[in-house]
């Protein structure tokens, strides 16, 4: 493919929407349909429950922070409450967004907003953000969150293991949709009817970051702003590194979700955290599937996917070299083995890129 222009504006969309790739038929596993219904079943009770738990933990790890408040004893407690803002919220951010955590809507878009708030995402933006994601999941020019491009710039990959670069652009865009300005790039994607929902939610969240800073100030000390605003920075680790085994070191410019996603088996805390997205491919295939039903799922299609990673440092340990890799040759990809059971890979759209992983 050569150099990659990821502007949603660019060649490149223009490209895929011509070749078809744009909005394409994407390869599904089968599973039967009634199977899959009851899969899909949405259920208040387990969502609710990890709430309440984030939550509370939550409200205890930031109560024993400002209780021992200066002390180095609180340390523990502030980088604990900050892996729950600013990590376990990406996840309920994305979950809610797809409407699935709960069953009741009002429940799903009431943690959809506070995580939103929490990640520095405007919840009118991300919404279509994220379907248009799904729809169009790393093609080159109409994905809006590619995570890492093409030559990867490392610098600005470990950068958001502490959330410069994401925080700072989110705090930028929010200031500038407050001012009632709605980004060409987000128009692209973004109903004109719910542009109105951007600049609105955006004045809003420069209000409450407005009164964070003002009671920082009256109270000269930063413990406002440890418990809204900074989590984002000093707990952003954990779902950087999680995002980063999405996608990075696969596929781009395929319709086959085996080819451009990967599933890693990851230890309980870190599930919880993620709400099972760690079941990656599954959740790309199948985006109604609530999180709670995911590994239920991933025993059904395993038979179809490549193996999974069986650890967050195996997943690392085969996507770092790659990354690497495509610093010299951009087109450099991995390509998982299939098992003896699934089915091939598509043909359309995938044969210069399978080509491409060889090399």
């Amino acid at each position: 493919m050569g150099k990659r222009d990821y502007n949603l504006l660019g060649p490149d969309a223009q490209r895929a929407v011509q070749t078809g790739l744009a909005a394409a038929q994407w390869y599904h596993s089968d599973v039967p349909r009634r199977e899959m219904k009851e899969l899909m079943q949405r259920s208040d009770g387990p969502a609710i429950r990890d709430t309440i738990l984030l939550f509370a933990a939550m409200a205890v790890f930031a109560g024993l922070g400002i209780a021992l408040w200066p002390s180095f004893w609180a340390i523990p407690f502030w980088l604990a409450y900050g892996v729950l803002y600013g990590s376990a919220m990406d996840s309920r951010w994305h979950e809610c967004g797809h409407g699935t955590a709960f069953k009741t809507p009002w429940m799903n878009t009431a943690v959809y907003e506070i995580a939103s708030f929490c990640m520095i995402r405007n919840s009118a933006t991300w919404r279509w953000s994220h379907a248009r994601h799904h729809t169009d999941t790393v093609i080159v020019g109409r994905d809006p969150e590619i995570a890492v491009m093409r030559p990867p710039v490392f610098i600005k990959v470990i950068a958001n293991f502490v959330g410069l670069i994401d925080a700072a652009t989110g705090l930028t865009r929010m200031v500038y949709n407050a001012l009632g300005k709605v980004h060409p790039e987000e128009a692209v994607y973004i109903p004109t009817q719910e542009q109105y929902k951007v600049v609105r939610v955006a004045r809003v969240s420069v209000a409450i970051y407005g009164v964070t800073i003002g009671l920082a100030v009256l109270t000269a000390s930063i413990l406002p702003l440890m418990v809204i605003g900074l989590p984002r920075l000093y707990g952003a680790w954990h779902h950087v590194m999680t995002g980063l085994l999405q996608h990075g070191g696969l596929a781009d410019n395929v319709t086959d979700h085996r080819l451009n996603s990967r599933t890693v088996y990851m230890n309980r805390v870190s599930r919880f955290i993620y709400w099972n997205m760690n079941y990656h491919v599954e959740h790309h295939m199948f985006p109604m599937v609530p999180y709670h039903a995911l590994p239920a799922l991933h025993a059904k299609i395993k038979h179809d996917l490549p193996a999974p990673n069986q650890s967050i440092a195996q997943g690392f340990g085969e996507m770092w070299p790659a990354l690497r890799r495509q610093l010299a040759n951009e087109d450099y990809f991995i390509q998982r083995a299939l098992p003896p059971t699934a089915q091939p890979y598509r043909n359309d759209f995938h044969a210069a890129a399978l080509g491409s992983a060889a090399k």
